[in-house]
């Protein structure tokens, strides 16, 4: 399968830039996530890619094969050999399951035993074979994101397109979903761009993960570099759960940072690689507070502070706690319930990460409510 390299995309909707100077690169067989609130890029990327836009400059080239070149050349959509699953799925209602497979084959005048076969071999796929003479409201939601799947397959795709796959599904079948999808796709080795705001569903399907916000991508990392080494304040706030609160840096030398924090007594010495002082603003998840329980053998340590508990949660694997930490609203989890109205918590320094605050620059135009999005389907 090819890789897809997408250089310097810009696309304008009337006074609004969906896309400022966009590139990117999928490696040949990865599912590659582009992730971000509404209108953020996102869908404007999936349709530039898959021909249904036409970027204002540009060009997107699948391997060697240059697909979009702005003023030299355009390939239609037909002809760019995209598998596109749509958030409606857009499934033909009055054709069965098979005749939906086998529409985009019957397209390109496959003969019909060749045609058959690949029908059945697909739905073996997508583990619908039972279901290829039903039609699709005597199917679950599921059942029918798997047939949009399994149409998208029907063809071998160059590249798979999927926007939002999964927003129609509930929680458990979501996540079924998603690891259902990670194992076909390992099987299948198809190059794939998946579109979502979801982020457990960035993080637990994704290669690697680009953050998007403003037709602008802030990081591209995988899962893990992007929770646990966000690149900047967006991408910190945006993916996961994060504590953010101001703090002065007093010294820097290029590896460690003092900061001071308000509500804390002592100052901090962090893992930091910047030397610019003064005001900044650190994140710290959840998870990664330290809780230290009354009668332990090992006691707290001196920039341990105790706090008042201002909301409890149980969530079923874990209880949040809301406290306050100076002016500020302090989330912290735990899998053991604190049975008291009180934490005493520390920071753990290695999990702190610090953001400069930089001087305003080019006010970014405000993104749409919701992206400009075609709605029939690509085979």
């Amino acid at each position: 399968m090819p890789s897809l390299h997408l250089t310097n995309l810009t696309k304008r909707f009337s006074r609004h830039t969906a896309l400022h100077e966009l590139s990117l690169t999928v490696q040949d067989g990865e599912i590659f996530t582009l992730l971000g609130p509404s209108g953020c890029g996102k869908s404007t990327t999936l349709w530039s890619i898959a021909g249904l836009h036409q970027p204002d400059s540009g060009s997107i080239a699948f391997g060697d094969r240059v697909v979009f070149e702005h003023g030299r050349v355009d390939v239609e959509p037909e002809h760019r050999n995209c598998g596109v699953v749509f958030q409606s799925y857009a499934i033909w209602p009055h054709m069965s399951v098979a005749a939906n497979v086998a529409y985009p084959l019957k397209l390109r005048k496959t003969a019909k035993a060749q045609r058959e076969r690949r029908v059945r071999e697909v739905l073996d796929l997508v583990e619908l074979a039972d279901h290829a003479r039903a039609y699709p409201h005597q199917l679950s939601g599921g059942q029918q994101q798997r047939v949009a799947l399994a149409r998208a397959l029907a063809h071998p795709p160059d590249m798979l397109l999927l926007d939002e796959p999964f927003s129609n599904l509930d929680a458990k079948l979501r996540d079924r979903s998603r690891q259902w999808l990670k194992a076909l796709q390992a099987q299948v080795g198809v190059t794939t761009v998946f579109v979502t705001h979801d982020q457990d569903e960035a993080l637990s399907v994704s290669d690697r993960i680009a953050v998007m916000s403003q037709g602008r991508v802030h990081q591209v990392g995988t899962p893990n570099e992007i929770y646990e080494h966000p690149a900047d304040l967006f991408v910190a706030d945006f993916v996961g759960t994060a504590n953010i609160l101001t703090a002065i840096v007093t010294e820097a030398d290029g590896s460690h940072a003092l900061l001071r924090i308000d509500g804390l007594d002592q100052p901090l010495r962090v893992p930091h690689t910047d030397k610019r002082l003064g005001t900044a603003r650190i994140c710290i998840r959840p998870e990664n507070i330290d809780i230290h329980r009354s009668g332990s053998v090992v006691g707290p340590p001196p920039d341990a502070l105790t706090v008042t508990v201002e909301n409890r949660a149980y969530l079923g694997d874990h209880y949040r706690y809301t406290v306050r930490v100076g002016a500020s609203p302090v989330t912290v989890t735990t899998t053991r319930p604190v049975d008291d109205g009180e934490l005493t918590i520390s920071l753990p320094p290695p999990d702190i990460r610090v953001f400069h605050e930089e001087p305003a620059s080019d006010v970014l135009e405000e993104a749409p409510s919701n992206e400009e999005n075609p709605h029939a389907p690509v085979h």
